[in-house]
């Protein structure tokens, strides 16, 4: 249990941090006074950096590996991070895997299987995991990573799109069921911010997105995790239910 000045320091649980914006998130959360689980699948040596810039910065974090789409993983990370801080009070919903883009005749079904395993089947297992003591604390923040898709309906993409709309109809009806045991549900939904996995994207790709967004650039995974520490913070107390997008404008 992380004890600071007498009072519990919030622990927060972000999936899939090793990297891209759960690395951001990571680390903006660990500025604002959380203790962080970075939790990675595969890459130990990334979630280690991500852990020692934080330590570096004078945060509190340790990395823990596991397969949010697995159970029995689940479980065993849960477990752990209970032993060196505590059950989580905040779950950030940021893990994802390959994204193909699929028109609908090379399509399969297990095509939006895949899709559903991050964005449905993570969430609800992490959650399960956790409600006992949020519940029991009358306290808890989740915090889903959506995408823009959902409002733009991108073609070849309906696998993704589908996954992510499960996530948002997810996030409005936990808000509603968990809202009377203090529990907010809430969703960030990003635009197209570039980070490591779009290191091969051809200029042209990026800058006929860019000339589209009215603020007239590309997000940054900064601006990203600020939106998300703030609906974990003291300041969102008053918020459930929501979509917010961070995406310049592009939708509305």
């Amino acid at each position: 249990m992380m004890e600071g000045s007498g009072i519990r320091k919030r622990v927060a649980l972000v999936t899939g941090a090793s990297r891209g914006l759960g690395a951001a998130i990571a680390e903006r959360l660990a500025d604002n006074g959380f203790a962080v689980a970075v939790n990675y699948s595969r890459n130990r040596g990334q979630a280690d950096e991500v852990v020692a810039r934080i330590m570096d910065g004078g945060g509190v974090a340790a990395a823990f590996r596991a397969d949010v789409t697995d159970w029995d993983e689940v479980k065993g990370m849960v477990g752990r991070i209970r032993e060196v801080y505590g059950t989580p009070d905040v779950l950030v919903n940021n893990a994802t895997g390959p994204q193909p883009l699929r028109s609908l005749e090379e399509q399969r079904w297990e095509d939006y299987r895949a899709q559903l395993d991050f964005f449905l089947k993570a969430p609800f297992l992490l959650l399960q995991e956790l409600l006992p003591e949020m519940k029991a604390r009358k306290f808890g923040r989740i915090i889903n990573i959506g995408s823009e898709v959902v409002e733009l309906g991108n073609p070849r993409f309906s696998h993704y799109v589908a996954a992510k709309a499960a996530m948002l109809g997810a996030t409005r009806a936990w808000a509603s069921e968990l809202g009377p045991f203090g529990i907010q549900v809430n969703l960030v939904e990003p635009g197209w911010i570039p980070v490591e996995r779009h290191a091969g994207t051809a200029h042209a790709e990026l800058e006929a997105y860019r000339i589209g967004v009215p603020l007239a650039r590309m997000g940054t995974p900064r601006e990203l995790a600020d939106a998300v520490v703030f609906l974990a913070g003291e300041g969102a107390s008053f918020i459930t239910g929501q979509r917010l997008a961070v995406n310049g404008g592009n939708t509305f």
